[in-house]
């Protein structure tokens, strides 16, 4: 019998339970073993819910228990969160997350622990929601090098920014969109802001180079400041505007960012709408893989946290084939004034034609009174450079990828 117990009853918490109980049969026949929730911590009672007579406000029930197994923790936020994952691992419980914020943070301590107390510490559903994305990088890619990873990691902003392309909304009306129809929070900052991208992008870098950096060290740009304008003239141009998460590791450098970019027609990405994810994953051996799918959702996340379940059910003690995962030090963190990319530009179109032979840009759009044309690539301090020898300032910028 394997015993679970939940923390945290909210969506995806209530999507496990929803999960294990409808796909109890296959569950079973898969781990060839019984499975049971014994326990779901809240500090709510469910008085409606069939599920509501396993809650315990106390999270010592769980610890104290020698039959619970496996812990899956659905809380938020790092604490405590983090606590209860770390206790729960040094009693010899096995966790299970899709807690990107605790992963991204804690993750090499916690996967440490687990190693040390033989059991394991999985989190599949913490980036891509359903997609799996995870157990591909750590099992099928492991024969290559990833050269870089890019992908659409929030499902929020990639609904707004597809509202504001196809309808025409700007961005406060796409985003008022988005709230009523619940893919966006009353507070929206994590989402439009770039944080949930950014604590995504770096745990995908850490899986395929080993090496963890802190989401609130690296270069980190949101979507609020993406005008309509900025999409109508970037589709002329051929390319859709999306919220990109990006790592790459180029001689012994390991760089990771979030910031819009601007997509070409006939990338994979291009087509990726609405409340989906993409994520693309370039090997040197294989070439391009793309991963799509519903990127959040309450089922979704929680097929990929009940995956890990099983996967521990099948094997309970701590997987050797799991990558050694440690903190990235200053030194093995590229400089993001290095980064090189091509960009557009957009200036009020009474900026000097002069402008445009600084950047060698040869191509041009001119849209209710403003000019905007795609530089050829530069690194950012070149680019910080030339526009620093200017006497405008250009309105917006938005990087391709």
């Amino acid at each position: 019998m394997v015993n679970i117990a939940i923390l945290g009853f909210g969506v995806v918490g209530s999507g496990v339970a929803e999960v294990i109980s409808e796909n109890l049969n296959i569950i079973e026949k898969r781990i060839n073993d019984n499975i049971n929730i014994k326990y779901i911590l809240d500090l709510r009672d469910f008085p409606d819910s069939p599920f509501g007579h396993l809650v315990t406000h106390n999270f010592e029930d769980i610890l104290n228990d020698p039959e619970v197994t496996v812990v899956a923790e659905m809380m938020g936020g790092s604490h405590p969160a983090y606590d209860f994952s770390l206790a729960a691992l040094k009693a010899g419980k096995s966790v299970v997350t899709s807690n990107k914020e605790v992963v991204s943070n804690f993750g090499v301590e916690l996967l440490a622990v687990a190693r040390e107390n033989n059991v394991r510490y999985l989190f599949e559903a913490s980036v891509g929601g359903g997609i799996p994305i995870i157990r591909p990088l750590v099992n099928d890619l492991a024969a290559n090098h990833v050269s870089s990873i890019s992908g659409i990691l929030n499902g929020t902003t990639n609904y707004i920014l597809t509202q504001m392309r196809e309808c025409g909304r700007d961005f406060g009306e796409a985003l008022k969109d988005a709230q009523t129809k619940g893919y966006a929070e009353a507070n929206p900052a994590a989402d439009v802001d770039g944080i949930d991208a950014a604590r995504k992008i770096v745990i995908l870098a850490s899986l395929a180079y080993g090496k963890l950096i802190s989401p609130n060290s690296i270069y980190v740009e949101g979507i609020s400041k993406v005008t309509l304008s900025d999409i109508e003239i970037a589709n002329e141009f051929g390319y859709a505007v999306k919220l990109i998460g990006h790592c790459n590791n180029e001689n012994g450098k390991l760089l990771a960012m979030v910031c819009p970019r601007l997509i070409p027609a006939g990338d994979p990405l291009h087509t990726v709408d609405d409340v989906f994810n993409g994520i693309l994953v370039d090997a040197n051996m294989l070439g391009k893989s793309m991963f799509y799918g519903k990127g959040a959702g309450k089922l979704p996340t929680a097929s990929a946290v009940v995956a890990d379940i099983i996967d521990i059910a099948k094997f309970p003690k701590n997987d050797p084939c799991f990558p050694a995962i440690e903190n990235a030090s200053a030194e093995e963190i590229a400089d993001i004034m290095d980064y090189r990319c091509k960009n557009m530009l957009v200036f009020d179109a009474k900026a000097d034609d002069s402008i445009m032979s600084v950047f060698n840009a040869s191509q041009a759009v001119a849209r209710n009174g403003k000019v905007a044309f795609i530089t050829e690539e530069l690194s950012e301090q070149e680019l910080s450079d030339k526009l620093s020898s200017l006497n405008d300032a250009p309105i917006s910028r938005i990087r391709l990828l």
